[in-house]
């Protein structure tokens, strides 16, 4: 009987401890709260690095669109949108996604995802109208995504 209490009291613990750990790497990431008010993400220079490269390339995939978008080319606009899609996601190192807080990673998947989404509408419709529209509402997540969170390195 003894030992059967043991186990559920271990069993319990355990049970808090991945619910710790799960909170800390799914949900909140590696995180403090920054000077400027703005959650920070706190990553390894090479992974800083990397997430600000992705995050010039996709400022760099938008202004070739915006481009495509004034000669009315949807061709140029499904291009330039498929690169930035969720290709540009894939083959991310698993330990840095962990120190991503989830309304981060979800915001960034949904990115990608919208951009797969406004290239295949650039050819199915061919809409300037309509793709500007859905660049414009892409953007705003990106907005408010950089008004929330800002990238910063760890403190060793």
């Amino acid at each position: 009987m003894k030992s059967c209490k043991i186990s559920w009291g271990i069993s319990a613990i355990l049970a808090i401890l991945v619910g710790v750990m799960g909170y800390m790497f799914v949900i909140k990431g590696s995180t403090i709260e920054a000077s400027d008010g703005r959650t920070e993400i706190q990553l390894s220079v090479g992974e800083r690095d990397r997430v600000l490269g992705e995050m010039r390339l996709l400022l760099e995939g938008v202004q070739a669109i915006t481009a495509a978008i004034v000669v009315d080319d949807m061709a140029a606009v499904a291009e330039e949108a498929s690169a930035i899609g969720m290709v540009l996601a894939r083959g991310e190192d698993p330990a840095m996604i962990a120190k991503l807080p989830l309304e981060f990673k979800t915001n960034g998947f949904a990115a990608h995802n919208a951009f797969d989404e406004l290239a295949q509408n650039a050819l199915d419709f061919g809409d300037r109208e309509m793709v500007l529209e859905e660049l414009s509402v892409i953007l705003t997540a990106c907005t408010a995504c950089h008004a929330g969170y800002r990238v910063g390195l760890e403190s060793k």
